[in-house]
């Protein structure tokens, strides 16, 4: 069993122009995705004991799938310690859209992962990893019909992996899902605007869903199924 942990904010999750969209909040979104599997899912909040991080947790955690939006300063450094100390021990993380600007994964970057913005958006996103695991039954390309821009450049060293490319109606691309590692498997991933549908989204829960199976620690990485990928025509 795939032991998940789910932390968030829980800030904007209290509006009702939020709670309009994700009545559980985002992190029941993101728990929803697991209802059917074999993994343990607990979720942290930036207000409880420890911001929602204990020392007893992270060492009970074989993932960590992070949200973060508007309270990134409020992450005590000891907090932050804490959480790259088990990503360097073997943790799997997977900072989803604003979280690039957590001080977890700036830390991990080295950079200050900084981006253009934009509200209000169509995306494509597109596979162009079509063989990793993470892509595995994810079609060539999939839409959202209204997203949170993100655009290049964005300040991150190279990734191990660009697994996915978002390409916005306003003519940007963005690096929308990329591997690292740091100890442990790191995968960003750019959707997930807290006004949006995003996480209703068939392709990107299957995406979150992949991610947790291939970032869990050695020994735990079983569950995605092989599918072909599609072909690729000669010109």
């Amino acid at each position: 069993m795939i032991r998940v942990h789910i932390w968030n904010e829980n800030i904007h999750d209290r509006e009702d122009y939020v709670r309009a969209v994700y009545p559980d909040g985002i992190h029941g979104a993101l728990a929803d995705i697991f209802r059917d599997e074999d993994v343990r899912v607990t979720t942290g909040f930036l207000d409880e004991d420890e911001q929602g991080l204990p020392e007893k947790v992270l060492a009970e955690t074989d993932v960590l799938i992070w949200w973060g939006h508007c309270a990134h300063d409020r992450v005590t450094d000891d907090t932050v310690s804490r959480v790259i100390g088990h990503i360097h021990a073997g943790m799997g993380f997977i900072p989803l859209h604003s979280a690039h600007h957590s001080k977890v994964f700036r830390a991990l970057c080295g950079t200050t992962a900084n981006l253009k913005w934009r509200n209000d958006d169509r995306e494509r996103i597109w596979t162009v990893d079509p063989h990793h695991p993470i892509a595995q039954g994810i079609p060539e390309h999939f839409e959202l019909d209204t997203e949170e821009m993100y655009g290049e450049p964005f300040d991150i060293p190279s990734p191990d992996e660009v697994v996915f490319m978002g390409w916005f109606a306003g003519g940007e691309v963005f690096r929308s899902g990329c591997t690292f590692t740091r100890g442990g498997r790191i995968f960003y991933f750019q959707p997930g605007h807290e006004t949006y549908p995003t996480y209703k989204n068939e392709y990107v829960r299957r995406i979150i869903r992949n991610a947790v199976f291939w970032a869990a620690p050695a020994g735990k990485r079983t569950g995605i199924p092989v599918t072909n990928p599609p072909s690729l025509e000669n010109n």
